[in-house]
């Protein structure tokens, strides 16, 4: 190295690294930017997470009739159920075939037809002494077992008595027949 060359070496001044100001606008704008979608997106994220996240209730009973007024010949019992589907809450009313069975125990079938979702009906002159669907002739037993047309029997709800009342829970597969 000759003379020249050391002594441009030695007064140079030395370079520090420092920022522009065009790359502190770029960093500043692009933080505050991220920090507003974040205050954007973060809600709408938990908003539609949230009913996930919420802690599913084993089913609820509901009371629906005294126990001696079952009998053995079907009644058809109107009830409501309150009923939270994510943000919106309802009480839609629902009904219940119920009847005492010939070992004596409550049972309550679904009155939806399991062919195409009808709502059956008791013992008519179509069907004495069975479930009938109006819509495709459908037709269950006292019990559910489908005899006619559907590929399913009835839908059974959980029935609990309590203190002489009839509860009804969740619908389950009937368990009546085989």
């Amino acid at each position: 190295m000759d003379h020249n060359e050391q002594q441009d070496t030695v007064h140079k001044p030395i370079k520090r690294k420092e920022m522009s100001r065009r790359q502190f606008l770029t960093y500043t704008l692009g933080g505050a930017t991220a920090f507003m979608a974040g205050g954007v997106i973060l809600p709408m994220i938990r908003f539609a997470v949230d009913p996930i996240l919420q802690k599913k209730t084993s089913g609820n009973f509901v009371k629906v009739i005294e126990e001696s007024k079952v009998t053995k010949e079907p009644q058809q019992v109107d009830f409501k159920v309150h009923q939270i589907d994510g943000w919106y809450e309802s009480d839609p009313k629902m009904q219940a075939w119920l009847t005492k069975g010939d070992d004596g125990k409550v049972f309550a079938l679904s009155p939806i037809c399991k062919h195409l979702g009808c709502t059956i009906g008791w013992s008519g002159e179509e069907a004495p002494n069975e479930y009938h669907c109006p819509c495709h002739g459908a037709r269950y037993t006292k019990d559910g077992k489908n005899l006619k047309v559907a590929p399913k029997p009835l839908d059974e709800y959980e029935v609990k008595l309590e203190n002489g009342w009839v509860y009804l829970g969740p619908l389950l597969a009937n368990t009546r027949v085989k």
